[in-house]
């Protein structure tokens, strides 16, 4: 079973959460960087031969690697008891009782408290404020 938190369990979370969530965005960004390129050299890599393969294959070994530190910070911050939603936004939840029903506190980069809630089955469009 997933962690519950309070409201202030999960705020309490967020100085730690802060950095790692800046962090995954960060490499997220230099990922989709790197894959453009590495689409871009396979696609000269075709047509020039083997001109471009070293740096096809170094592109590709980056890829690789933020790839590995992506899932790594992912699984940090999910070892934490939340949840990664979209690395773009840097949106995360965290399951809570509401009311009696289990929901998420939503959280996205950029706010300083937990002020948002939606239902398990919904997302991120679907968030009302905190009562």
């Amino acid at each position: 079973m997933a962690s519950l938190f309070t409201l202030e369990e999960a705020e309490a979370l967020l100085p730690r959460l802060v950095p790692l969530v800046t962090q995954l965005r960060e490499l997220k960004l230099k990922h989709d960087g790197l894959q453009e390129t590495a689409a871009r050299l396979g696609r000269r890599s075709q047509t020039n031969g083997h001109a471009v393969s070293d740096d096809l294959q170094r592109s590709r070994q980056e890829v690789s690697s933020t790839t590995e530190a992506i899932n790594g910070l992912i699984e940090e911050i999910a070892s934490l008891g939340c949840e990664v939603k979209d690395i773009g936004l840097g949106l995360l939840d965290f399951r809570t009782l509401l009311d009696g029903e289990e929901v998420y506190l939503c959280w996205k980069s950029g706010e300083s408290r937990i002020e948002w809630w939606h239902e398990l089955n919904t997302g991120y469009s679907s968030r009302k404020p905190l009562p």
